[in-house]
Parts: structure tokens; sequence; C-alpha cells
């Protein structure tokens, strides 16, 4: 059943660490059947009651998924080993459009906006006990969010949007709770959301973000919280409309206990405007992060919502890492304050190499879809053909498994860095890689 690896430990501690530690060496691979319960506590000579307690251990890790009589398994995608290892891996002279980060040139200088944020660290020393949250940074978010439409509540600061959705889960829910989540959607959050102990109720996608009725299902089975992108949907490129965010709320407002939390990543490099959902339920949270305009390494995202959950999230925050650096909260204040990178020049670009690809695609017979942000999506019939055969031809793309858990097959292209020239060569390629005729549409 578990090929050579024998499950070792006289604790349930133990038994989980060695089940967990074979998981993320690929000693047992992603659906391998474990032993039942009684069948691995003869093997070790424990308590049926001790196997089941590491089972349980594992389960609430997002390492295995029990299915009653069919026994328990290995996950598809273990949090033990994340999904980035479903990638491919670039060789010399292969041209890589599958990293899914922002174009290096668009990005701004962080000299100065360091320089002067550490002189006026000088002159004014954060201390302990001082406020987590840089008093311009907040005047200067909460313009914006005004100005969005985002409704009025406290602030946060915390390393990343992936950070503090986290945060917002951990404030609300326990293990066994089932997270509403696009499908297919962001990789990292496909990994986080089992590795809280959570279940996952995928959310179908179009482009215009998260299916009503797909929602109204999951909601309706007692999905506790539904995770939400607004704009520059990963890898679809969706963006939350007017009239989707209408249907949206509206099934919200029959499910008002229900933890809403929307991802604004995209903010600084989209030019479509922000429909915002939140308002609706009793519990919401809206994360708006740096990393696609300013750069990754700034690790910082505003994050605002009701009262209780901040109040659940600062608390939690200050008896951790205490606080976001002021130093970075305050260069963010001065990158803000510059202006630099113009956001609507980045949007303006990012649309541009996007829309020359979408175009040659569609030329030649072939369906994608890349409303906003810096990625293309292509539905494929068998993404492992897809992708060796677009390997071979001098393209690394990004395999659709990194992104989806029962959404049909498909390939992400990030157009960040793709110039005109390379265009036309890249969609011939892909045409010629799905195959000819009516094969090359899938939806």
């Amino acid at each position: 059943m578990l090929g050579g690896y024998r499950i070792e430990g006289r604790r349930a501690a133990d038994i989980a660490a060695s089940v967990e530690r074979a998981v993320g060496s690929g000693e047992l691979e992603p659906g391998r059947l474990l032993p039942t319960m009684r069948e691995l506590a003869v093997e070790l000579g424990v308590n049926p009651n001790t196997v089941a307690a590491a089972y349980r251990i594992l389960r609430e890790r997002g390492v295995i998924e029990t299915a009653g009589r069919r026994g328990s398994r290995v996950r598809p995608r273990p949090a033990t080993t994340g999904r980035e290892y479903v990638r491919v891996d670039v060789p010399d002279g292969v041209r890589d459009v599958a990293s899914g980060n922002p174009d290096p040139a668009l990005l701004p200088s962080l000299a100065k906006a360091f320089a002067a944020a550490a002189e006026q660290g000088d002159r004014e020393p954060v201390l302990y006990g001082d406020d987590p949250v840089e008093p311009e940074l907040a005047r200067v978010a909460r313009a914006g969010l005004d100005a969005d439409g985002v409704p009025d509540g406290p602030l946060a600061v915390t390393s990343g949007s992936l950070d503090a959705i986290e945060r917002v889960l951990a404030a609300h829910l326990r293990p066994g709770d089932t997270v509403a989540v696009e499908d297919p959607g962001w990789g990292s959050l496909l990994d986080l959301v089992p590795a809280l102990g959570l279940r996952i109720a995928p959310v179908g996608v179009d482009d215009e973000g998260p299916l009503p009725d797909d929602v109204r299902r999951a909601l309706g089975a007692g999905a506790r919280a539904l995770i939400v992108t607004d704009r520059a949907q990963n890898p679809t490129g969706a963006v939350v409309g007017a009239a989707r965010a209408r249907a949206l709320r509206s099934v919200l407002r029959d499910h008002p206990q229900v933890l809403l939390i929307e991802d604004d990543h995209g903010h600084g490099i989209v030019d479509l405007p922000l429909s915002p959902l939140a308002g609706v339920t009793r519990s919401w949270a809206f994360v708006r992060s740096v990393a696609k305009a300013y750069g990754p390494d700034l690790r910082l995202a505003v994050l605002t919502g009701d009262p209780v959950t901040l109040d659940r999230v600062r608390g939690r925050q200050r008896l951790g890492p205490g606080w976001v650096s002021r130093l970075v909260q305050r260069a963010v204040v001065r990158l803000w304050s510059d202006g630099v990178p113009d956001p609507a020049e980045a949007a303006a670009t990012y649309g541009r190499r996007r829309e020359l690809l979408l175009r040659a695609l569609a030329e030649r017979g072939v369906t994608a879809h890349g409303r906003s942000g810096m990625n293309v999506w292509i539905p494929v019939p068998d993404e492992t053909g897809v992708v060796a055969r677009l390997l071979h031809a001098g393209w690394a793309v990004a395999p659709g498994a990194r992104f989806r858990t029962s959404a049909p097959p498909g390939v992400r292209i990030t157009v960040s860095t793709l110039t005109e020239e390379e265009t036309g060569p890249l969609a011939e390629a892909v045409a010629t890689a799905l195959g000819p005729g009516p094969a090359r549409s899938y939806v």
C-alpha cells in the first residue's frame, strides 16, 4: 500500500510527523492510500485511538483527506509540498512566461524612498508601544479606499495579502470549516486553506469573476467564508464588474453570517474600476497589497474590515511579529506621494501586452481569457502535453494544475515582459501545441 515506506511512531504526534515527512520528501505521493486506522495500529502496536488522533492532526494540517469507507489518502495537493512543485524548470534558451512576476522595468527605484524613510526614522524613531500603523500611510490608504467605495473601517498593515488572508481566516474559522474559493484561483491560497485545516468549496469563475450560482450553492452547503479577487484574478484575469457585484451581493445578503474576504492585489496595475462587495455581511475584510505595482519584496498590504475582525487580527499580530516595519511603511508612503511609477502607465503597458497576445491567439482560433492584470489563461485538453510541446518549442508556461482543484485544465502565460515581437511566435506555438481545428477551443 505504501510502497517501501514504513510509518513510524508510538505517539500521535510522532506518527503524524512520520507521514508528513514522507509526503514532503515525495516518498508518499499525492493520492496514496494510507492504511486503515486499525491496520496501522496493529502494525505499530498502539491503540487505534492513537492512530485516529494522528490522522486527525494530518487532516487539520492539510496533508491527508478522509472519505469514509474509502479510507484516508494523501491530498492531491498536500499542504506539506505546496503547489510550487507543479512547475516547469526553465532550461537555458527557453523563454520564461510562467513566473507571474511583474516587469522589473515598471517597478520604481526604492533607494530614494527608503533613504527618506530612514532619515525620518532617525528624527522620529519608532519604539515599542508606538502605533503599529504609520499615520500618513493610514491617511493615504483610507482616502484611496474611500474613493473606491470600500466601507469605512479600522486599518491594519500586514506582510502581504496572503498574510492578511491567513490572519483573517484564523480570526474567525476553526479546522474543519469550509471556505468558498475561486477555481481556477491563486495557487498559494489553494495551499493555505487546507494548511489551516479548512476545507475548500470550489467556485467557478468567468471573465466577470465568481459565478453567483456556484457561490450560492457553496454558501447554502455551509461554507463559512468566501474569498473573492476583485481585479486581475490569478490566473484568469477576471474583473468583478458592477453587474456581477450586484449579483454577488444579492447572494451574500441571504448569508449575513458568512465571512467575506476581498483581495485587491491588482491595485496599481489595473485601469478598470473597483466594484467592492463589502458591507453586506457582518464580518468582512478587504486587502490591498503593493507587491505587483511596487515590488514583491516590499511585503506590505493594507487591511480594513469590520471592527471585530480587525481587532482580532491586530491583537494576534501584536503577540507575534508585533507590526510591519514602519520604515517600510514610510517608504511606501513616499512612493505613493511621488506617484512613481504612474499606475496608469503600468496598467496601460500590461493591458497592451495582454491584448496583443489575446488578439494573436484569437486570430489562430485559440480561446483565451485575460481582462486585466498580467496573466492570460488558456483552457487546454491536456496540460502535460501542451506544456511539454511548448517547452520543446522554446516557451515555458505555467501548468494549470497549480491554480485549480476541480476546474478543467489550462495553462497560464505571464505577459508582463512579453515584447510585441514575441507575441506572434508565442501565439503560433500555442496554436500548434493545441493541435488543429475545433480542439483548440475549450471552456
